[in-house]
């Protein structure tokens, strides 16, 4: 019997857009399902009671939450086609470390600067170029963080892609002249129809963003 794979998502979750992607690479099919925080469906509160967010992936019946979390455990149970992690514990680790870093860092840094103006966009966005700034150094000269192979911490980062147009424009700098290296690993990774077929688009991510600016008083 097949199995029975369900994403509870929304568009421009870059969390969600990491299990799209894997489940993309894996060859998974799945049946994905909008979800709205201001709105939390039945499905989500009971699927996620702790922390009542999304992603939530739903495989068989059982719901796994927190996206490097499901994307490990769509690694580990789909482990024959495409894998993400690396089989040898110290680059498994090292993957894990910086994917975290990703999550800790450019998440919040983005969200703030996009979310921000005066002093406190410019502490976020300085705190934002010198996070890419770490990751561009560890990307050195390699195709993928990993190496030659797109992996798990490539699609840690690749759907803040997404995110880009909104940090460049409401914190003024260019991404192109900050990080031509993070820049052209993008673009790698948008040849990708895993990638590209899993990402929001930037224009419609930034005008997310005008709206909620507005809404929250940032712009008026």
């Amino acid at each position: 019997m097949a199995d029975e794979v369900v994403l509870l998502s929304f568009w421009l979750s870059p969390f969600g857009m990491r299990i799209k992607i894997a489940l993309a690479e894996k060859g998974i099919k799945y049946e994905y399902k909008e979800g709205n925080l201001q709105d939390k469906s039945p499905l989500l509160l009971k699927m996620n009671p702790v922390y009542k967010k999304i992603p939530v992936f739903i495989h068989n019946g059982k719901p796994i939450c927190e996206s490097l979390v499901i994307v490990q455990y769509i690694d580990e149970f789909w482990k024959e086609t495409s894998p993400l992690l690396p089989s040898d514990p110290y680059l498994r680790a090292q993957a894990k470390f910086w994917a975290d870093f990703i999550d800790k860092k450019i998440f919040e840094c983005g969200r703030k600067t996009c979310m921000s103006k005066g002093e406190e966009n410019e502490a976020a966005k300085k705190e934002l170029i010198e996070s890419l700034k770490v990751l561009e150094g560890e990307l050195g000269e390699k195709r993928y963080f990993g190496g030659e192979k797109f992996g798990f911490v490539d699609l840690s980062l690749i759907p803040f892609y997404t995110w880009f147009y909104s940090y460049k424009t409401f914190g003024k700098f260019s991404m192109e002249a900050e990080c031509p290296k993070l820049t052209a690993w993008a673009e790698r990774c948008l040849e990708k129809e895993s990638v590209s077929n899993s990402l929001a688009v930037q224009q419609k991510v930034y005008h997310f963003f005008g709206q909620m600016r507005k809404m929250y008083g940032i712009d008026q």
